[in-house]
């Protein structure tokens, strides 16, 4: 069913619904999609894109298969740069091959050896400088064949919920994330701008917003604080931040990324209806 005004394009996060209490499979939550009005899925393993396509839907994002949490082994350390770059150049090949447009890259945990605190940190100065090398040497590639890297800003103030917050990681700073990505200065290496993790360390959405206009590949929401639905109990005025991409003419996808705590359809029908301005 086509939503009423349909100038936000926006995808469903897979593993959003698939994590979620009834755990919608791929194919589920690709017919909810295109139920819905939704002209894509996101987060979707290559090996399912047959389901997506089927459903003549788009993966909007598509996530590099680095073992463990994806955003732990980033780009701010060169430790992890072979193998980023070797999975990355992977995922845009099958990205090219399908006609779909992101990947998506992490900075990092600030730790120099990921996984492991006590290890030491990396400066962020330092980690900088390491996120240009790698995202500039990948860039050649994403520009061959017009696939978007987009490099992701998230909170780190929430120690709740292992996707609810990501204490550790080095691209807390929407500033920091933007300098990083304006460094490398390639067409194809972008900003994904996760509007919750934006409210929880920064507030000031359409500022941000508008401040980063340029450099805006893909856009998530969920509802603030909690990550859950966008509903009357959370902070985001979401229909405020959908005009503003409306006016700064964004061309990108919105992602509903929230996890569901009750009826996971209901809620993803009025979070895509409250976006659909």
């Amino acid at each position: 069913m086509p939503l009423e005004n349909g100038r936000i394009k926006q995808a469903v996060a897979f593993w959003c619904f698939n994590t979620a209490p009834e755990q919608w499979d791929v194919e589920k939550t690709c017919k909810v999609a295109k139920d819905l009005g939704c002209p894509a899925v996101e987060i979707v393993d290559p090996e399912d894109w047959a389901i997506v396509k089927r459903h003549n839907l788009i993966c909007a994002m598509t996530l590099i298969g680095m073992p463990g949490a994806p955003f732990v082994k980033g780009y701010n350390n060169p430790r992890y740069h072979k193998e980023l770059i070797t999975r990355s150049k992977s995922a845009i090949d099958a990205c090219r091959e399908a006609g779909f447009p992101n990947i998506i890259a992490f900075t990092g945990y600030k730790w120099r050896i990921a996984e492991d605190p006590s290890s030491g940190e990396i400066s962020p100065e330092e980690g900088a400088n390491n996120c240009v090398v790698g995202l500039k040497e990948i860039a050649i590639y994403a520009e061959k064949y017009g696939v978007n890297i987009c490099l992701e800003h998230l909170s780190t103030r929430d120690n709740s919920h292992p996707m609810k917050g990501h204490p550790g990681y080095q691209g807390d700073d929407l500033d920091y994330v933007a300098s990083i990505v304006r460094r490398v200065g390639s067409p194809c290496v972008k900003m994904l701008f996760d509007v919750y993790h934006v409210q929880i360390m920064h507030g000031d959405l359409l500022s941000r917003l508008e401040e980063n206009h340029d450099i805006l590949g893909h856009v998530h929401v969920a509802g603030s604080p909690g990550r859950g639905e966008l509903n009357d109990s959370q902070e985001i005025n979401y229909p405020a931040v959908m005009y503003k991409l409306l006016e700064l003419d964004y061309q990108g996808y919105v992602g509903q990324e929230f996890i569901p705590t009750g009826d996971p359809l209901k809620a993803l029908q009025e979070a895509v209806n409250l976006c659909d301005v």
